[in-house]
């Protein structure tokens, strides 16, 4: 069925969240050390973090860059780079800053919540390598400044114009695919019912049922995503 409307569609756009990059190894940061089981990470991922509790927010976020150094794009990050060469795959709208889909090779991206695998100067703007959170010297800018990961921290807003594109390519769809979101929070509950009312095909593949379902013309559950991708990549 995917397979026959992924031909069909003239403006393709797909939503990634947790569950797609789970499946490539990425870990779990609430358990990835002694750190996080005695601290809530939602404080040291934050602006008060970062302004007041400094060297735990560089510890936190180097932990987290470091669990990223051998983790690759699963299979169906590379079906995703296929379907944008070969399909009217306009967007790949994601939750996630782990950086996998450009990993992959894919250029259409939007992530909502930023990447973990670049740094800017809190102060003048100017990007950094994350190179800088991997050495033991603090993390400051030639004009000073204190360089953060270009993560949307608890405390920020999103980045409008990230929130605007997906919105747009979200409006133009006529088939939506959600990848490995629980759809619970906004704005990932947003898109996939602006896309149904503007009258695209809603598909939601996700291990376990979300709220939505009940929108959605296709429901995948309890399959790894880079299988059932690679699956219907061989029907088209």
């Amino acid at each position: 069925m995917l397979a026959q409307w992924l031909t069909e569609a003239q403006h393709i756009v797909v939503f990634t969240g947790a569950g797609m990059s789970t499946e490539s190894g990425v870990p779990d940061f609430r358990s990835a050390s002694g750190l996080w089981r005695t601290h809530n990470p939602q404080q040291l991922a934050s602006v008060d973090a970062m302004e007041h509790n400094r060297d735990q927010f560089i510890e936190f976020y180097r932990a987290r860059m470091k669990a990223l150094e051998n983790v690759k794009p699963h299979q169906g990050y590379g079906v995703l780079n296929e379907w944008s060469r070969n399909l009217p795959l306009s967007a790949i709208i994601t939750q996630n800053t782990d950086g996998l889909h450009e990993a992959a090779g894919n250029k259409h991206v939007i992530p909502l919540h930023g990447t973990i695998r670049e740094l800017h100067c809190q102060r003048c703007k100017l990007p950094h390598s994350s190179e800088y959170y991997m050495s033991e010297r603090r993390p400051y800018c030639q004009c000073g400044g204190f360089l953060r990961p270009s993560v949307v921290l608890f405390g920020e807003y999103l980045d409008e114009q990230h929130l605007v594109a997906a919105e747009l390519e979200t409006g133009r769809a006529d088939l939506f695919i959600v990848l490995g979101s629980s759809l619970t929070v906004s704005p990932a509950n947003y898109y996939p019912q602006l896309a149904k009312k503007r009258g695209a095909k809603l598909v939601i593949v996700n291990y376990d049922a979300t709220p939505l379902d009940r929108y959605a013309d296709l429901i995948i559950n309890n399959r790894s995503i880079g299988d059932y991708l690679q699956e219907v990549n061989s029907r088209l």
